[in-house]
C-alpha cells in the first residue's frame, strides 16, 4: 500500500511541477491576468478539473510560481552579503550570483520583472513579501559590520532595501542584455559592461553608506 502511496504521491508532484513549467512558458507571451486555466491543462494534457487537484486558482499558481523563483535565493542571498573583507567583494559576489541566476532562470526573472506590479493581487503580495524577507536577511548580515554601529533599525533596513531594490535592477539589466543575444550567450564584451554598470551602481549605495553618519 505504501509504495503505490509512493507512486501516486510522485505522480501528482510530477503533474503539479507540469502545470507550473506551462504557466512559466506560456507566461513567456503573455501576463498572469491573462492567463487561462485552459490553456495551461491544454498545454500539460490534463482535464481542466485536473487543475484543483494542486492549486485553487491561477492567482494560487502564480504564488506558487513566485516560490519557484525566488524561495531558492533566500540561503545564497545570505551568504552573499555574509562579512567580507571589504564592501567591494561583497558587491562582486552579489553582481555574480545574479548574472548566474539571470543565465539559469530567465523565465523566472521576467515573471517576476512582469508580476512584481502585475494586476493579480496575491502575487504582487508574494514577490513584496519575498522582498521584505530579503531585505530582513541582508539587514541581519550588514548589522554585523563594524560600520553598522551607530545606525537605527530602521536606517539599516532602508540601506537593506536599497540593497535588495538594486539587486532587482541588477537582474534586469542582465536579463535584457540576454534578450537582446536572442536568448543565445551574451557576449563577453556585453556581459562585463552590465557587470561594471551594476557594480557602480552598487558601489554608490556603499559609498552612501559610509557618510550616512557624518
Amino acid at each position: 500500500m505504501s509504495h503505490t502511496l509512493g507512486i501516486r504521491q510522485a505522480q501528482k508532484q510530477k503533474t503539479r511541477q507540469a502545470l507550473l513549467d506551462a504557466a512559466l512558458g506560456l507566461l513567456e507571451e503573455q501576463s498572469l491576468s491573462s492567463l487561462g486555466l485552459r490553456e495551461v491543462t491544454r498545454a500539460v494534457g490534463v482535464a481542466p478539473t485536473a487543475f484543483y487537484r494542486h492549486f485553487r486558482s491561477i492567482a494560487d499558481l502564480g504564488v506558487a510560481l513566485v516560490e519557484e523563483a525566488l524561495g531558492s535565493l533566500h540561503p545564497m542571498i545570505r551568504t552573499t552579503v555574509t562579512a567580507a573583507d571589504s564592501s567591494d567583494e561583497r558587491i562582486t559576489r552579489a553582481v555574480e550570483l545574479i548574472a548566474r541566476h539571470v543565465h539559469t532562470y530567465p523565465a523566472h526573472v521576467r515573471f517576476i520583472a512582469r508580476e512584481r506590479h502585475g494586476g493579480v493581487q496575491p502575487v504582487r503580495e508574494a514577490i513584496r513579501d519575498q522582498l521584505a524577507r530579503f531585505a530582513e536577511e541582508v539587514k541581519a548580515e550588514l548589522a554585523k559590520d563594524a560600520e553598522a554601529e551607530g545606525w537605527s533599525e530602521d536606517d539599516l533596513l532602508m540601506l537593506s532595501h536599497l540593497y535588495v531594490d538594486q539587486m532587482l535592477v541588477t537582474a534586469s539589466l542582465f536579463l535584457e542584455a540576454q534578450e537582446a543575444a536572442a536568448g543565445g550567450e551574451v557576449p563577453a564584451e556585453e556581459r562585463e559592461r552590465v557587470t561594471r554598470l551594476a557594480t557602480r551602481q552598487m558601489r554608490l549605495i556603499s559609498i552612501g553608506r559610509h557618510h550616512w553618519l557624518d
